[in-house]
Protein backbone atom coordinates (compact mmCIF):
# COMPACT_ATOMS: atom_id res chain seq x y z
CA UNK A 1 0.00 0.00 0.00
CA UNK A 2 2.81 2.52 0.47
CA UNK A 3 4.69 1.52 -2.26
CA UNK A 4 1.49 2.60 -4.57
CA UNK A 5 1.17 5.74 -2.62
CA UNK A 6 4.66 6.33 -3.23
CA UNK A 7 4.11 5.50 -7.38
CA UNK A 8 1.25 7.97 -7.09
CA UNK A 9 2.85 10.64 -5.72
CA UNK A 10 5.80 10.46 -8.04
CA UNK A 11 3.20 10.50 -11.41
CA UNK A 12 1.46 13.40 -9.84
CA UNK A 13 4.62 15.26 -9.34
CA UNK A 14 6.12 14.87 -12.85
CA UNK A 15 2.78 15.74 -14.81
CA UNK A 16 3.14 19.43 -12.91
CA UNK A 17 6.87 19.58 -14.27
CA UNK A 18 5.63 19.04 -17.80
CA UNK A 19 2.37 21.11 -17.84
CA UNK A 20 4.80 24.09 -16.61
CA UNK A 21 6.53 23.47 -19.69
CA UNK A 22 4.11 22.95 -22.21
CA UNK A 23 3.10 26.12 -24.63
CA UNK A 24 -0.21 26.76 -25.27
CA UNK A 25 -1.13 27.78 -28.65
CA UNK A 26 -2.71 31.06 -29.18
CA UNK A 27 -6.68 31.31 -30.52
CA UNK A 28 -5.96 33.93 -33.26
CA UNK A 29 -3.00 31.47 -34.76
CA UNK A 30 -5.71 28.73 -34.89
CA UNK A 31 -7.99 30.69 -36.46
CA UNK A 32 -5.67 31.88 -39.29
CA UNK A 33 -4.22 28.51 -39.24
CA UNK A 34 -7.85 27.14 -40.23
CA UNK A 35 -8.80 29.72 -42.45
CA UNK A 36 -5.67 29.18 -44.62
CA UNK A 37 -6.33 26.09 -46.66
CA UNK A 38 -9.86 28.17 -47.98
CA UNK A 39 -7.96 31.12 -48.55
CA UNK A 40 -5.74 29.23 -50.61
CA UNK A 41 -8.45 27.78 -52.99
CA UNK A 42 -9.66 31.00 -53.54
CA UNK A 43 -6.70 32.69 -54.81
CA UNK A 44 -5.63 29.76 -56.77
CA UNK A 45 -9.27 29.29 -58.45
CA UNK A 46 -9.27 33.27 -59.10
CA UNK A 47 -5.37 32.75 -60.77
CA UNK A 48 -6.27 29.94 -62.75
CA UNK A 49 -9.53 31.42 -63.69
CA UNK A 50 -9.92 32.40 -67.62
CA UNK A 51 -12.65 34.49 -67.42
CA UNK A 52 -11.76 38.52 -66.26
CA UNK A 53 -15.40 39.22 -65.11
CA UNK A 54 -15.62 39.76 -61.60
CA UNK A 55 -17.55 37.64 -59.51
CA UNK A 56 -21.52 38.24 -60.42
CA UNK A 57 -19.98 40.15 -63.22
CA UNK A 58 -22.22 39.39 -66.76
CA UNK A 59 -20.39 39.62 -70.47
CA UNK A 60 -22.41 42.22 -72.32
CA UNK A 61 -23.14 40.71 -75.87
CA UNK A 62 -22.84 42.70 -78.77
CA UNK A 63 -25.60 43.35 -80.72
CA UNK A 64 -25.73 43.46 -84.53
CA UNK A 65 -27.81 46.31 -85.87
CA UNK A 66 -28.97 44.12 -87.73
CA UNK A 67 -29.67 40.40 -86.67
CA UNK A 68 -32.70 37.69 -86.59
CA UNK A 69 -34.71 38.32 -83.46
CA UNK A 70 -35.98 34.32 -83.85
CA UNK A 71 -38.89 33.52 -81.32
CA UNK A 72 -37.63 36.29 -78.74
CA UNK A 73 -40.58 39.05 -79.75
CA UNK A 74 -40.64 41.31 -76.43
CA UNK A 75 -43.61 43.00 -77.92
CA UNK A 76 -47.47 41.65 -77.99
CA UNK A 77 -48.80 43.28 -81.25
CA UNK A 78 -45.94 44.05 -84.09
CA UNK A 79 -46.27 45.50 -87.72
CA UNK A 80 -45.11 42.89 -90.22
CA UNK A 81 -43.39 43.15 -93.42
CA UNK A 82 -43.31 39.96 -95.60
CA UNK A 83 -40.23 39.45 -97.72
CA UNK A 84 -41.22 41.49 -100.58
CA UNK A 85 -41.56 44.21 -97.83
CA UNK A 86 -45.68 44.17 -98.31
CA UNK A 87 -47.19 45.56 -94.98
CA UNK A 88 -49.05 42.71 -93.34
CA UNK A 89 -50.48 45.19 -91.01
CA UNK A 90 -50.77 44.35 -87.03
CA UNK A 91 -50.31 40.85 -85.77
CA UNK A 92 -50.51 38.80 -82.09
CA UNK A 93 -46.74 37.48 -82.07
CA UNK A 94 -48.22 34.12 -81.73
CA UNK A 95 -49.14 34.44 -84.55
CA UNK A 96 -45.93 35.80 -86.17
CA UNK A 97 -43.72 32.69 -85.27
CA UNK A 98 -46.37 30.22 -86.82
CA UNK A 99 -46.09 32.23 -90.17
CA UNK A 100 -42.35 32.26 -89.62
CA UNK A 101 -42.86 28.27 -89.33
CA UNK A 102 -45.04 27.83 -92.31
CA UNK A 103 -42.70 30.02 -94.68
CA UNK A 104 -39.60 29.00 -93.09
CA UNK A 105 -38.64 32.88 -92.94
CA UNK A 106 -36.74 34.79 -90.34
CA UNK A 107 -37.54 38.35 -88.33
CA UNK A 108 -35.99 40.94 -88.39
CA UNK A 109 -36.93 44.38 -86.91
CA UNK A 110 -36.85 47.34 -89.00
CA UNK A 111 -38.08 50.11 -87.17
CA UNK A 112 -38.38 49.56 -83.29
CA UNK A 113 -39.35 53.64 -82.19
CA UNK A 114 -42.41 52.83 -84.29
CA UNK A 115 -45.68 52.30 -82.51
CA UNK A 116 -46.17 48.93 -82.63
CA UNK A 117 -42.93 48.35 -83.70
CA UNK A 118 -42.07 47.42 -87.15
CA UNK A 119 -40.74 44.01 -88.36
CA UNK A 120 -39.70 42.18 -91.47
CA UNK A 121 -39.86 38.76 -92.54
CA UNK A 122 -36.61 37.50 -94.52
CA UNK A 123 -34.71 34.81 -95.69
CA UNK A 124 -31.31 34.20 -94.54
CA UNK A 125 -29.59 35.31 -97.64
CA UNK A 126 -31.89 38.70 -97.61
CA UNK A 127 -30.58 38.75 -93.81
CA UNK A 128 -27.06 37.99 -95.52
CA UNK A 129 -27.18 40.48 -98.29
CA UNK A 130 -28.15 43.38 -96.04
CA UNK A 131 -25.80 43.02 -93.77
CA UNK A 132 -23.36 43.45 -96.38
CA UNK A 133 -25.39 46.41 -97.84
CA UNK A 134 -24.44 48.29 -94.30
CA UNK A 135 -21.46 47.52 -93.64
CA UNK A 136 -20.59 49.30 -97.58
CA UNK A 137 -22.47 51.92 -96.33
CA UNK A 138 -20.86 52.74 -93.13
CA UNK A 139 -17.51 52.35 -95.00
CA UNK A 140 -18.56 54.59 -97.30
CA UNK A 141 -20.05 56.83 -95.00
CA UNK A 142 -18.47 56.94 -91.80
CA UNK A 143 -19.89 58.29 -88.83
CA UNK A 144 -18.03 61.60 -87.67
CA UNK A 145 -18.89 63.60 -84.84
CA UNK A 146 -18.84 67.05 -84.17
CA UNK A 147 -16.21 69.14 -85.73
CA UNK A 148 -13.69 70.09 -82.51
CA UNK A 149 -12.80 73.82 -82.71
CA UNK A 150 -9.70 75.52 -82.69
CA UNK A 151 -9.09 79.03 -81.71
CA UNK A 152 -6.19 82.26 -82.08
CA UNK A 153 -6.42 85.72 -80.70
CA UNK A 154 -4.25 88.26 -81.96
CA UNK A 155 -4.18 92.26 -81.89
CA UNK A 156 -5.35 93.99 -85.31
CA UNK A 157 -1.44 95.90 -85.62
CA UNK A 158 0.11 92.27 -86.41
CA UNK A 159 2.95 92.42 -88.36
CA UNK A 160 2.81 90.64 -91.87
CA UNK A 161 5.32 88.36 -91.14
CA UNK A 162 3.65 87.41 -87.85
CA UNK A 163 0.55 87.24 -90.16
CA UNK A 164 1.88 85.17 -92.25
CA UNK A 165 2.70 82.56 -90.03
CA UNK A 166 -0.81 82.59 -88.12
CA UNK A 167 -2.10 81.22 -92.11
CA UNK A 168 0.28 78.97 -92.01
CA UNK A 169 -1.36 77.13 -88.60
CA UNK A 170 -5.32 77.93 -89.64
CA UNK A 171 -4.14 76.59 -92.89
CA UNK A 172 -2.73 73.48 -91.24
CA UNK A 173 -5.69 72.93 -88.92
CA UNK A 174 -8.30 73.59 -91.77
CA UNK A 175 -6.16 70.72 -93.92
CA UNK A 176 -7.36 68.63 -90.54
CA UNK A 177 -10.70 69.05 -90.42
CA UNK A 178 -11.11 71.31 -87.23
CA UNK A 179 -13.39 74.72 -87.37
CA UNK A 180 -11.03 78.06 -86.60
CA UNK A 181 -12.36 80.46 -84.34
CA UNK A 182 -10.53 83.29 -85.21
CA UNK A 183 -10.95 86.73 -82.61
CA UNK A 184 -9.26 90.32 -83.81
CA UNK A 185 -8.61 92.69 -81.38
CA UNK A 186 -8.45 96.34 -81.51
CA UNK A 187 -4.82 97.71 -81.01
CA UNK A 188 -5.03 99.86 -77.94
CA UNK A 189 -4.24 103.55 -79.00
CA UNK A 190 -4.99 103.08 -82.34
CA UNK A 191 -7.63 104.35 -84.46
CA UNK A 192 -8.45 101.81 -86.82
CA UNK A 193 -11.42 101.35 -88.68
CA UNK A 194 -13.59 98.09 -88.55
CA UNK A 195 -13.38 97.17 -91.88
CA UNK A 196 -9.92 97.29 -91.44
CA UNK A 197 -9.90 94.08 -89.36
CA UNK A 198 -12.46 92.69 -92.23
CA UNK A 199 -9.97 92.98 -94.48
CA UNK A 200 -7.30 90.90 -92.54
CA UNK A 201 -9.81 88.06 -91.95
CA UNK A 202 -10.41 87.91 -95.81
CA UNK A 203 -6.56 88.32 -96.27
CA UNK A 204 -6.22 84.99 -94.26
CA UNK A 205 -8.96 83.22 -96.41
CA UNK A 206 -7.40 84.63 -99.59
CA UNK A 207 -4.48 81.88 -98.31
CA UNK A 208 -6.80 78.85 -98.50
CA UNK A 209 -9.45 79.48 -100.78
CA UNK A 210 -9.48 76.19 -102.28
CA UNK A 211 -10.03 74.34 -98.87
CA UNK A 212 -11.75 76.43 -96.03
CA UNK A 213 -14.45 79.14 -96.33
CA UNK A 214 -16.51 81.77 -94.04
CA UNK A 215 -18.41 79.22 -91.36
CA UNK A 216 -19.38 82.16 -89.98
CA UNK A 217 -18.46 85.43 -91.16
CA UNK A 218 -16.78 88.48 -89.26
CA UNK A 219 -18.65 90.42 -86.85
CA UNK A 220 -17.76 92.84 -84.25
CA UNK A 221 -18.01 91.54 -80.61
CA UNK A 222 -17.28 93.04 -76.61
CA UNK A 223 -18.46 96.30 -77.33
CA UNK A 224 -16.99 96.87 -80.84
CA UNK A 225 -13.25 96.66 -79.07
CA UNK A 226 -12.81 93.09 -81.02
CA UNK A 227 -13.99 91.27 -84.35
CA UNK A 228 -14.79 87.85 -84.64
CA UNK A 229 -15.29 84.92 -87.30
CA UNK A 230 -15.03 81.28 -87.88
CA UNK A 231 -13.37 79.21 -90.80
CA UNK A 232 -14.35 75.80 -91.86
CA UNK A 233 -13.09 73.23 -94.00
CA UNK A 234 -15.17 73.34 -97.98
CA UNK A 235 -17.79 70.23 -98.10
CA UNK A 236 -16.89 67.87 -100.94
CA UNK A 237 -19.41 69.50 -103.51
CA UNK A 238 -17.95 72.99 -102.51
CA UNK A 239 -14.30 71.71 -103.43
CA UNK A 240 -15.83 70.21 -106.72
CA UNK A 241 -17.26 73.35 -107.70
CA UNK A 242 -13.90 74.99 -106.79
CA UNK A 243 -11.92 73.11 -109.13
CA UNK A 244 -15.15 73.49 -111.74
CA UNK A 245 -14.49 77.73 -111.74
CA UNK A 246 -10.85 77.61 -111.68
CA UNK A 247 -10.61 75.43 -114.62
CA UNK A 248 -13.69 77.33 -116.52
CA UNK A 249 -11.92 80.30 -115.50
CA UNK A 250 -8.55 79.09 -116.96
CA UNK A 251 -9.91 77.87 -120.49
CA UNK A 252 -11.31 81.77 -120.67
CA UNK A 253 -8.41 83.06 -119.94
CA UNK A 254 -6.64 80.99 -122.72
CA UNK A 255 -9.40 81.22 -125.11
CA UNK A 256 -8.85 85.51 -124.35
CA UNK A 257 -5.39 85.24 -125.06
CA UNK A 258 -6.16 83.61 -128.07
CA UNK A 259 -8.12 85.69 -129.19
CA UNK A 260 -5.32 88.74 -128.55
CA UNK A 261 -2.88 87.06 -130.55
CA UNK A 262 -5.23 86.95 -133.38
CA UNK A 263 -6.44 89.91 -133.03
CA UNK A 264 -2.47 90.85 -133.27
CA UNK A 265 -1.76 89.16 -136.37
CA UNK A 266 -4.41 90.52 -137.73
CA UNK A 267 -3.40 94.37 -137.11
CA UNK A 268 0.11 93.45 -138.38
CA UNK A 269 -1.35 91.54 -141.65
CA UNK A 270 -3.33 95.32 -142.16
Amino acid sequence: MAVLLKRLTLQTSIGTCFSKHIVKPDPAQLSLTASTPKLLYLILAKGFSTDGNTPGEKKQKRKDAFTNTGRKISERIIRVLDEKGTDLGMMHRADVIRLMDKLDLRLVQRNASSEPPEYQLMTGEQIHQERLRIREQEKTNPKTGPAATKELIFSSNIGQHDLDTKSKQIHQWIEKKYLVQVTIKKAKNAEQPRNEMDEIFNQILQTMTAIATFSSRPKAIRGGTASMCVFRPLSKKEMKAYRHTQETEGTDTLNKDDRNKESDVLCQGL
